[in-house]
């Protein structure tokens, strides 16, 4: 699944304020080892090292090419490779952070206490992860998913509700952690251009999708996907478009 720093970072404000956020209900004084997961392009890591500079820092994601970019922005970080789908870890760590980035892994029931295992005592896990999939910028991209041409190429692709309800993740955590801080926060983000929500999820939703379509119908696929979702978020009188979105954030201490 190839990923594009560029397409991902045009929206780079919007998507590194919840990260802003979560870092802020942290309350680490002096964490020696962090591991962001998922870091992607880095934006959300150095923000950690602005927070913490004394810390040992590894940011591991799937994609070479976002680690690519994340390396140009600072070298002297560790940047890994790695599938979040099985990451263990042979150290353990003061904080693991993960911005955006697990709501890609299923089996959040066994991945959530698995986590846990990566943290020392009195260590934290931070969490943000989307949970927007009820809008219809998604609920039109599951349904086009479903039409044919595409659904033989794409049946297996779209996951429903891969985040669970908020109250689900606390008795995955509460025996070994506490406290244990869960919210969900709506962002009415205020976009630019002429289809600006299509172009927000050309990087991140519709990236698999896009690459299990052969060419030809992959240009049909997100001509009409674009179609659709600009008539579902109209612009603005001031030519801005509201594109709500809904995340759940996470942040739970170690015994």
């Amino acid at each position: 699944m190839p990923w594009n720093p560029q397409r991902y970072e045009a929206f780079a404000d919007a998507r590194l304020r919840p990260a802003t956020d979560l870092i802020a209900r942290i309350a680490l004084e002096r964490p020696a080892r962090i591991a962001d997961l998922g870091c992607g392009s880095g934006n959300a890591t150095l923000l950690l090292a602005a927070r913490w500079p004394a810390a040992r820092i590894t940011g591991y994601d799937n994609s070479p090419e976002m680690l690519d970019a994340a390396r140009a922005r600072r070298r002297e970080i560790d940047w890994q490779v790695a599938d979040l789908r099985s990451w263990r870890p042979t150290e353990r760590f003061d904080l693991v952070f993960s911005n955006a980035a697990l709501h890609w892994v299923d089996g959040h029931e066994a991945l959530f206490p698995r986590l846990l295992d990566a943290l020392i005592p009195g260590g934290v896990l931070a969490v943000q992860m989307p949970r927007n999939f009820a809008a219809p910028s998604h609920r039109i991209a599951a349904k086009l998913a479903a039409e044919a041409p595409y659904h033989e190429h794409l049946a297996r692709v779209p996951r429903d509700a891969p985040v669970l309800a908020p109250a689900r993740y606390r008795p995955l955590l509460a025996a070994r952690a506490s406290p244990v801080d869960i919210w969900e926060t709506e962002y009415l983000q205020v976009l630019a251009g002429a289809n600006p929500v299509a172009d927000w999820t050309r990087s991140t939703l519709l990236v698999p999708l896009l690459d299990a379509l052969p060419p030809p119908l992959r240009i049909e696929f997100e001509s009409e996907y674009r179609r659709r979702v600009a008539r579902a978020y109209p612009a603005q009188a001031d030519g801005s478009t509201l594109y709500p979105f809904r995340r759940l954030f996470l942040v739970a201490t170690m015994h």
